[in-house]
């Protein structure tokens, strides 16, 4: 308990003196980069009598302030440590050593609850996570039948932290500080069990130096006087490319046919239909026009006329059903007289030809320009 009161005595003297030494606004540049030593006391809790375990710590740091508020450190800490163990047969202390690496964030809350970036004093709230490192744990394993978790070489376990830390500015680059972390480790650190983490309070007191940190007073700016403007306007011509449009007609054509097998005139084309109809949709002022055919090598003259006729008759009722105006259709038929194509059995077929006309537009790059009104400065 005294240990604790000579901390807090100490570190009451340090907040008055940085509060006399600095009373100035100051304003400084981030990132601010920095190096820290300390030094100070820490004991593992256990189930002894722990005012008997406190031992010597110390421990170095570098890290940065990238914002008032926000700061990183990797921070190292190490010593000698102490353990204890009391039953109804035994009573007996044992030393080891150990070393912790952690990586840290700062929250600077005087920064992040004042108005200003920069005060004389500061309190950082700390949290970190890193490894620790035990060894030279000799006088424990001598009691493994005592200490279960005692061992007899090196051991890792993780380390997380939070703690907190009052700084006190004192000069340009220098402050000093107050810290007390709380650390806990697995439950093999001190090599006695008891089915959860080991807590390890560090209390200590040291010195940062911070350099990359500009810190200059804020002076007002001075005035300056200038003679009176002249300013005169004049008119500028700008010349730029500009795309002409100019709109026409394009010419649309496309055919379609129909194949039949012998004797057969029923119009079986869907596939057509959806075609013509994506034609209509597409062009304006459109035409259809149907012709029907009959094979020579098949039947007679009388009935491959009959036929054509039906052919003909069948695919302009099929169009119509679908949605093409009457008026935009023409039709015929010639039996077997015309043969349109040269292999006999194509020649069983509706020819269907649709032409119409589809909006276009010519584009043309042409010079164009135009005048901009524009003050310059005389004087």
């Amino acid at each position: 308990m005294i240990r604790i009161k000579n901390l807090c005595t100490i570190a009451f003297m340090m907040l008055s003196l940085a509060a006399n030494a600095q009373t100035d606004e100051q304003t400084v540049s981030y990132p601010q980069l920095f190096f820290g030593a300390q030094a100070g006391t820490q004991v593992t809790f256990t189930n002894y009598n722990n005012w008997e375990l406190f031992t010597p710590a110390a421990s170095f740091s570098f890290g940065s302030f990238f914002t008032p508020v926000i700061g990183a450190r990797l921070h190292f800490n190490g010593a000698w440590n102490k353990g204890g163990y009391l039953d109804d047969e035994e009573d007996f202390r044992y030393k080891y050593k150990f070393f912790t690496s952690n990586i840290d964030m700062m929250v600077n809350l005087v920064t992040l609850i004042g108005k200003k970036d920069y005060y004389p004093v500061n309190i950082y709230l700390i949290g970190g996570i890193g490894l620790n490192y035990a060894w030279d744990n000799d006088e424990a394993y001598a009691h493994k039948d005592k200490l279960l978790l005692a061992y007899d070489d090196g051991r890792f376990s993780h380390n997380a932290r939070i703690g907190a830390q009052v700084e006190c500015n004192i000069s340009k680059h220098v402050s000093i500080n107050v810290e007390l972390d709380a650390n806990t480790l697995k439950d093999r650190f001190n090599s006695k069990f008891h089915n959860k983490g080991d807590w390890q309070l560090v209390g200590q007191m040291g010195v940062t130096y911070k350099f990359a940190a500009k810190r200059t007073k804020k002076t007002p700016k001075a005035l300056k006087i200038e003679s009176a403007e002249v300013w005169e306007t004049r008119q500028d011509t700008i010349w730029y490319d500009d795309v002409v449009e100019t709109p026409k007609d394009e010419n649309g054509s496309t055919t379609w046919t129909v194949f039949y097998d012998v004797r057969e005139s029923d119009f079986k084309a869907d596939g057509q239909l959806a075609a013509i109809g994506t034609f209509l949709k597409d062009f304006h002022d459109c035409k259809v026009d149907i012709k029907s055919y009959a094979d020579a090598k098949t039947g007679n003259p009388q009935i491959n006329l009959e036929l054509s006729k039906q052919r003909m008759e069948k695919a302009v009722k099929a169009l119509t059903d679908a949605g093409v105006p009457a008026s935009a259709i023409t039709s015929n038929y010639y039996g077997d007289t015309i043969q349109p194509f040269a292999e006999n059995d194509k020649n069983r077929v509706t020819i269907i030809v649709a032409t119409g006309l589809k909006d276009s537009k010519d584009k043309k790059m042409v010079k164009k320009f135009k005048t901009k009104e524009v003050r310059y400065r005389v004087r």
